[in-house]
């Protein structure tokens, strides 16, 4: 299914996500990605699943969801790639909006020099936009991006993108240990951020698997000092360093909703737990989808984390 959730998320409350571009299509192969390595970037709109696929799963989800009295506070495209890649999304998004649901969207913010894309994040109610450095040599070590790409034009038309929206414009920056977590940086971005002036900044760390195994959270110390510049500099910002929680919905199928989840949210075992005693199964489902294959087990940062293969 390309539909997910609710899930929990620290800045949606209760999130129904949409997976609206198959693994992995996207401009970046980000070091700290949670979904895995990019084999090959790209940077040409294209059509993947099609709106008329995705209204019709999305609203029998949110059918379904209402009759069991469970709220949704958005439909989230945060899909196993870049969400602005699919040439239908600015369709899709139309046709939602008659079920009355804010529409969020996490773009890398990769192809915003896209006049369709403009026009296309314009529709959404939230947006959040990546602003992982404002360096192209680190922006080139942690984002890993298209050749095509060049970060200066993608910084402008942030900005410049910015002055033309409406919505809830938040932007979202990965520390990543001896990456980009150093005082210089935090000066940088913190700069950066301060002519943006989104509603809110938020810094986040890796806290699941990501696509390189070497790939890190900073030093507790580390975070500080960044801490320490950037609040000098910025007064809207939020740091997003812990666990966002295990309150995932079921459709009553848990060993589909697993995979679904999993498939661009990698889970804690004690939120598949709480899931499995939910819906009164046990742990023979997980079993069963490590035997056929369907899921791997990874450890990372002292936690088992459950990943769709």
């Amino acid at each position: 299914m390309e539909i997910f959730g609710p899930i929990p998320s620290r800045r949606l409350g209760r999130s129904l996500g949409i997976n609206n571009i198959p693994p992995k299509s996207c401009p970046y192969y980000c070091t700290y990605c949670q979904v895995g390595p990019t084999e090959k970037t790209e940077v040409e709109l294209r059509h993947f699943y099609g709106s008329k696929h995705l209204v019709t799963q999305v609203t029998e989800r949110i059918q379904q969801l209402r009759e069991q009295g469970e709220t949704v506070d958005y439909l989230s495209f945060v899909p196993d790639g870049e969400p602005t890649l699919d040439a239908d999304l600015g369709a899709t998004i139309d046709q939602l909006k008659p079920l009355g649901i804010k529409i969020a969207i996490i773009t890398n913010a990769s192809l915003i020099w896209h006049p369709q894309v403009r026009v296309t994040l314009k529709k959404a109610d939230w947006l959040s936009i990546k602003i992982d450095s404002v360096n192209p040599k680190i922006w080139q070590k942690i984002n890993i991006p298209h050749p095509s790409l060049k970060l200066d034009n993608i910084l402008d038309n942030i900005l410049s993108f910015a002055t033309e929206y409406n919505g809830i414009l938040v932007s979202e920056t990965m520390l990543v240990k001896n990456r980009n977590a150093d005082e210089n940086s935090a000066h940088e971005i913190a700069d950066f951020i301060q002519r943006l002036n989104p509603k809110t900044a938020y810094f986040l760390i890796p806290t699941r698997p990501p696509a390189v195994s070497t790939i890190y959270p900073p030093e507790q110390e580390e975070l500080q000092k960044f801490y320490n510049i950037i609040s000098q500099k910025l007064t809207n910002f939020e740091y997003l360093t812990g666990y966002e929680g295990n309150l995932f919905t079921s459709t009553g199928n848990v060993g589909e909703d697993i995979l679904s989840i999993t498939a661009v949210h990698p889970m804690r075992e004690e939120a598949i737990r709480e899931l499995l005693k939910k819906n009164q199964a046990d742990w023979d489902v997980i079993k069963n989808l490590i035997k056929s294959r369907k899921i791997k087990l990874i450890e990372y940062q002292g936690n088992n984390f459950y990943s769709k293969i």
